[in-house]
């Protein structure tokens, strides 16, 4: 955010025989405990740089759930449920037992082991205030996305505080957060669980973790599958010059994979009826009124007894979020509300922060991707890209703005080679309609790989994390367990609607 360097890139690619650097680190000694509700937990010790493999140490913090049938046990299934940023610890204490995520089945063959990645929660983090409270008022006053050019100036130079603040407090640590030092560290506790090869399920951001490792460690690969995946090129510096011209979520077109998903919602309310808050009249025609009603004064509804104001931008972020269809008959009510309710100047912000994830999300990001560095592009984008994707293009524009104002030291992505031979073959997962990780980006990094085989799961929303899909769940087991990949050109089709 902010106009440094015009175009100033650093773009390390990793070292040839980068998996030697994991190689020569000690493996690292689990000491597995009870940790609540059947779990267990333990503390890994890896190289926070693997330039120096037996240096300076920083700490994982992992969980595992033991194989149900430790009689017919294959081995660890690592999961990496993407973000990057939240707790990938509880989220597995969260998911664990979600069937059409782990089904008994798979559960039974495999211990479900799932780690916080260097820099996010419990493990050596990145923490970019002094204070808890200085972090929760630093997020709560931080301007929304402009929807507009006035709002910028006050979003760049937030923007680029919280880059300073994140270097002032944590500039050792960055350096090190890059996704490719996560794949070394993957690869370190494979070793520690005693697996000859990794089987990892890789969701959303977890993929670019999966695709990384696929291509240090190729012949390590026993099963990969990657659920809600990405264009890893792309992400991480473009295609031809994209990293100096385009932010990431545009390179990966976010905008246009929002907008086909909330196409879906629209037309998904209309066809529910009454069982769909928002459905009476023309749905299209209703959204367009209330856009446009938003952007020239905020409203304010009662949720949950307490004022909540909408302007603009928080307007097309709640429509933006699509990822779970269950949240859908929420978002069509709160959608309906704001349509019945006159505009109002109040305005109250009461987000608050209680772990570090925003700040990991924009460490282990900022490391893995080149993004323009110069305000003066993203300001033009802002007006090219609603043109393009009306509502939702500025979305990709600014969503990770402190990337430009990163310190360059720390700016560390992994640029390929993606297609080296791996030992077997790799599964990748896609909805049909996933405004997170667009089907098309899916099908780039799809080819971007040596060996892959693609099944679509026809729905909408982000990965079968929330798309429920028995069939899609069924498929995957099966090539985790045994190998097989789905026919080409396979499809499934998902349990039920987000409207019932």
């Amino acid at each position: 955010m902010v106009v440094l360097l015009a175009c100033g890139l650093l773009a390390v690619t990793a070292p040839v025989h980068a998996e030697d650097l994991a190689d020569q680190a000690p493996t690292p000694s689990l000491a597995w405990a009870g940790c609540g509700d059947g779990f267990q937990c333990a503390t890994a010790q890896v190289p926070l740089d693997y330039q120096h493999p037996r240096g300076r140490t920083i700490d994982l913090a992992l969980i595992k759930l033991a194989a149900a049938d430790p009689a017919r046990r294959i081995g660890t299934l690592f999961v990496n449920f993407g973000g990057p940023g939240p707790s990938g610890v509880e989220r597995l204490r969260l998911r664990a037992k979600w069937p059409w995520l782990f089904s008994d089945e798979l559960r039974a063959r495999f211990d479900l082991v799932a780690w916080d990645s260097r820099g996010v929660g419990a493990s050596t983090a990145v923490h970019c205030f002094a204070t808890k409270r200085e972090q929760q008022d630093f997020f709560a006053a931080f301007p929304a996305m402009p929807g507009d050019p006035t709002g910028e100036p006050a979003f760049y130079s937030a923007s680029r505080d919280l880059a300073d603040r994140c270097q002032a407090q944590a500039g050792d640590l960055l350096p090190h957060t890059s996704s490719v030092d996560t794949a070394r560290d993957l690869d370190l506790l494979r070793r520690a669980v005693g697996d000859a090869k990794l089987t990892y399920h890789g969701i959303s951001y977890g993929t670019h973790i999966g695709a990384i490792y696929a291509n240090l460690f190729p012949n390590r690969v026993r099963a990969l599958a990657m659920d809600g995946s990405m264009d890893f090129q792309g992400s991480a510096g473009g295609h031809g010059d994209a990293g100096r011209t385009l932010p990431v979520d545009t390179r990966q077109d976010v905008a246009t994979g929002i907008a086909e998903t909330f196409e879906q919602f629209l037309g998904r309310c209309a066809a529910a009826g009454p069982r769909c808050a928002f459905s009476s009249g023309d749905v299209h025609a209703k959204w367009a009124t209330l856009a446009e009603r938003v952007r020239r004064e905020p409203v304010t509804i009662t949720v949950d007894g307490q004022q909540v104001t909408y302007d603009y931008s928080a307007l097309i972020s709640a429509a933006s979020d699509l990822s779970k269809p269950e949240d859908w008959p929420a978002l069509a009510r709160t959608l309906q509300q704001l349509y019945d309710t006159p505009g109002s100047a109040f305005r109250a912000r009461s987000d608050t922060y209680s772990n570090n994830s925003t700040e990991a999300f924009n460490a282990i990001q900022c490391a893995d991707s080149v993004v323009p560095r110069n305000e003066a592009v993203y300001s033009r984008l802002a007006v090219s890209e609603d043109k393009r994707v009306p509502y939702f293009g500025r979305i990709g524009v600014f969503d990770m703005m402190s990337c430009a104002y990163w310190p360059q030291s720390a700016v560390r992505p992994y640029t390929g080679p993606w297609n080296r031979p791996t030992a077997n073959p790799i599964l990748v997962i896609n909805s049909r309609f996933d405004p997170a990780t667009p089907l098309a980006g899916a099908i780039d990094g799809l080819h971007e790989l040596a060996d892959a085989r693609l099944l679509v799961v026809e729905g909408a929303g982000h990965s079968t994390m929330y798309v429920h899909s028995t069939c899609a769940e069924k498929v995957k087991r099966e090539y985790l367990i045994a190998g097989t990949l789905p026919a080409p050109g396979a499809t499934c089709g998902i349990d039920g609607g987000p409207f019932g």
